[in-house]
Order: C-alpha cells, then sequence, then structure tokens
C-alpha cells in the first residue's frame, strides 16, 4: 500500500468514526486524491511550492459549497416568460441602500474625484458597484474561498474555471495577500467588490500607497480597484450608462427588432433593441423622464423590463460595461438607478 493510498484510507476512517456517512467519505477520499492533480497544475503555473505546501493540507471537500452550485439554474432549458423588474428595483434601489450610498459618496469624495480623473469612470458608479455587491462591505462572505474553489473543481462540471481560480487565489498568498483574508461567497468572488481571483490578480489597485490592494478592509483600495475594472472593461468617459423614458403609444417595435446575436449573454440582450442614435430616438418620440437628452450621437437601444407602457430605459455602451461585471439586466439597470439616486 503506497504512503498516498493510506493516507486517503486514514481519512476515510477518520470521517466514519467522526459519523460521516459511507458515501461522505468516499467523496472525501476522491477529493484528497484529487488534490495533487491540482497541486501539480498550481505549481506549473508559477506558484510558490511554500504556498502549496502551506494550503493544501489544510484542504478539506466543502460539502455545501457544492450544494449550493447544483441548486443553480442550469445554463440550458426553456425560454421562460421574464419576471417584471419593479419588485428587484424596490428591493435593490431602496432607501437605506440609497442612505447608504450618499453617506458613502459624501465620506469617499477625495478618493472618488482621483479614481474618477484617472480612470474616467463616474464617482456615483463605483459607489453604486460597492452597495450592489456587499452593502457597502456590510457582508462580504465567510466561506473559505480556497476550500471553495477547490470543492467546485473536484466536482469536475465547471472545472476549468475553478481550478483556475484556485490557482489564482494561491498567487494571491504569493503576492501578499494572508491566507485568513481569503473569504468570499461559495462560487470564489471576495472582498468589498467580490472580485473573482482571477479579477483581483488583473485590476485590484492601490489606492492609498501603502504598497497593497486590499479590497476587504480599505475603501481607498475599494474603489480605485472598482474603477480600473471599469475602465479595464472599456467605459467611455462622458457618456451616461443610459437614462428612463417614456415611449409613445403610437410607437412600433416591430421595426425596433435586434438582430444581432451577442456571444456572451444572448439572452440578455435580445431583449434589447437595435442601436440608434439618441437624436433618432428623439424624433421617434421617445422622451426622457428626469434626465436631459445625451448628445445627439450617442448610441443606445431600448428596453422595456416591465413591458408596453411602464418605464423603459434607453441603454448606451456603458450599461455594456456594467454587464460585464454581472451578466444581468436587472442588476445593471439597479446599478445605473442606484447610481443616479446617489449623486442627487
Amino acid at each position: 500500500m503506497t504512503g498516498e493510498v493510506r493516507r486517503i484510507v486514514a481519512i476515510m476512517v477518520s470521517a466514519l468514526l467522526a459519523g460521516a456517512t459511507p458515501a461522505a467519505a468516499q467523496d472525501e477520499a476522491g477529493f484528497q486524491a484529487y488534490l495533487p492533480t491540482l497541486r501539480a497544475q498550481a505549481i506549473a503555473d508559477g506558484v510558490t511550492p511554500a504556498t502549496a505546501d502551506a494550503v493544501f493540507p489544510t484542504l478539506t471537500l466543502s460539502d455545501r459549497t457544492i450544494e449550493l452550485d447544483r441548486a443553480q439554474p442550469g445554463a440550458a432549458g426553456p425560454q421562460t416568460a421574464s419576471p417584471p423588474f419593479a419588485p428587484y428595483k424596490a428591493s435593490h434601489v431602496d432607501a437605506a441602500r440609497i442612505g447608504r450610498g450618499q453617506v458613502t459618496y459624501r465620506a469617499q469624495r477625495a478618493q472618488l474625484s482621483s479614481v474618477e480623473r484617472s480612470t474616467g469612470v463616474p464617482e456615483s458608479i463605483m459607489v453604486a458597484i460597492w452597495g450592489h455587491e456587499t452593502n457597502y462591505g456590510a457582508y462580504t462572505g465567510n466561506f473559505d474561498l480556497l476550500r471553495s474553489l477547490a470543492s467546485l473543481a473536484y466536482e469536475g462540471r465547471r472545472r476549468s474555471l475553478f481550478a483556475g481560480e484556485f490557482v489564482a487565489a494561491l498567487k494571491m498568498i504569493d503576492r501578499g495577500v494572508p491566507r485568513e483574508q481569503l473569504k468570499g461567497s461559495w462560487a470564489g468572488a471576495t472582498g468589498n467588490p467580490q472580485f473573482l481571483p482571477s479579477v483581483y490578480l488583473r485590476v485590484a489597485r492601490d489606492g492609498d500607497g501603502d504598497g497593497r490592494a486590499d479590497i476587504w478592509t480599505n475603501a481607498a483600495d475599494t474603489l480605485a480597484s472598482i474603477g480600473n475594472y471599469f475602465a479595464d472593461a472599456g467605459w467611455r468617459p462622458g457618456q451616461p450608462w443610459g437614462l428612463a423614458v417614456s415611449v409613445p403609444p403610437t410607437f412600433d417595435r416591430g421595426l425596433m427588432t435586434n438582430k444581432l446575436v451577442a456571444p456572451r449573454c444572448p439572452r440578455v440582450f435580445q431583449r434589447h433593441s437595435g442601436w440608434k442614435t439618441m437624436a433618432e430616438w428623439r424624433a421617434l418620440g421617445i422622451a426622457p423622464i428626469d434626465r436631459p437628452w445625451p448628445g445627439d450621437d450617442v448610441l443606445a437601444t431600448l428596453f422595456e423590463p416591465d413591458g408596453q407602457g411602464q418605464t423603459a430605459y434607453l441603454l448606451t455602451g456603458n450599461y455594456r460595461v456594467i454587464l460585464d461585471y454581472n451578466c444581468s439586466n436587472f442588476y445593471a439597470l439597479s446599478v445605473g438607478l442606484l447610481a443616479d439616486a446617489v449623486e442627487r
């Protein structure tokens, strides 16, 4: 019997003695048998052996993480009618979140102004992302990121994604992020902006000059990192995300069909019209509700989340940058509306 097999058998016996079911013990044994493969991937990708040696002996399977992942709706399946936006808006752009956002906005003006100057991303958008992701840091998640990501990689449905994020989390430790700080959602998002580890490595920034990009406890670093994310995703300075509009009863929606198929988030974009300039929308009788018209040449699509006769929105390319953060129309609309409310 090899040493590795002895270790797996010992884990199974310990789990059974602790009251685990045989199936759970088998899953744990399978997980432990997978870890050497994951470790080899990490080392091959540049993780230091010291970090790997410190982390891998601490890992056990998170059944709760796998349970939560399997409960998520599948990407495939029949198209169902979209729910109305109004209830979502009421719970995500509520008075409490707006109020806390305005307090954060005032308290962080110096940092926000600096980030907006360097990235072109509006101050209010950065605050709204923070508000939506973690209610301004009130809840950032308490799952052990490395344990969850390793468990999801072992489960295998999206092994390439989660193994890659696990390796990225190890690289965060190599960069100096303490192991105990790597807490977050069961799916691997962490910190005030809920970045995946690979996103942290790509866009996290030191906002106060102390040499660290602390997106967990440091507001300056959090805002600098959010601003850098949006700049990296292609935010166009000087353009709004969109605006609420009214649509005349005589409007012919048949002429507005979007014939393009988006390679990413197709169901999100199929609810939008084709692109037209603001001048063209104005000529069709569309009218802003509470904002002035942007420049005539700004392109936008029309979206009616609650159906005909309800508030509609003209959405610019910057709205699609918000969708890059979270591919959901309701999320992106709520971020934009919260940003508008925070800066009023």
